[in-house]
């Protein structure tokens, strides 16, 4: 799921000490969400971890260190819980499966670092909403987030592209650019990701 922070460090183009150290510091640290660099007009470097303004040229410097799973996935395994969970919420099981991999690896204990938690990485209060009660048992965090895709999918009228980019990164922010994905390059690259896997176990 999407970082809710935006971190923000205004540089003098001179001071490149003080950006090399952030730098260090961002990558020495156990998890971090991408961080990118445009500079203003006035030579003022910026970093931040929300590229949300679309009239800036964002150079990524830092990626995110990912959450890491364990080299054993059985991706059969919640396959009995996913079917069951598709005919329920009259969803396509590939779907479901598509985004358990590409949310957790078909790690039901997987937490990211905003905190989303489970197989499908539902955060909190989207979670309390759905009244998912342990987000760590597989059959529930499943229930839960496939109930969620159904939402979503009825919300943008069957529109799946708009459905995953909000499930990444919120309603609030497919909203706020006129209901299109937004140009968050980590929205994108999960949409992307999700539909190819969603093409790819369609095959199996």
């Amino acid at each position: 799921m999407i970082r809710k922070t935006n971190i923000k460090i205004c540089l003098l183009a001179g001071e490149l000490i003080a950006l090399l150290f952030v730098l260090v510091f961002l990558q020495a640290a156990p998890s971090h969400a991408d961080i990118y660099k445009y500079e203003d007009t006035d030579g003022v470097i910026h970093l931040t971890n929300v590229p949300s303004n679309p009239k800036v040229k964002y150079v990524m410097l830092v990626r995110e260190k990912r959450i890491t799973f364990s080299p054993t996935i059985n991706v059969q395994a919640y396959d009995k819980i996913i079917t069951q969970a598709a005919g329920k919420f009259k969803l396509d099981a590939s779907l479901i499966k598509a985004v358990i991999k590409a949310e957790s690896n078909f790690n039901h204990k997987a937490v990211s670092p905003a905190g989303a938690k489970g197989l499908m990485q539902l955060m909190p209060q989207t979670a309390s909403a759905l009244n998912v009660d342990d987000v760590f048992h597989p059959e529930n965090n499943i229930e839960g987030g496939a109930r969620y895709l159904r939402y979503l999918l009825n919300l943008y009228k069957g529109n799946l592209t708009l459905a995953l980019a909000a499930y990444n990164a919120g309603e609030g922010a497919v909203a706020k650019y006129n209901y299109g994905v937004p140009p968050y390059r980590e929205t994108q690259n999960y949409v992307r990701r999700v539909l190819d896997l969603y093409q790819s176990y369609s095959k199996l």
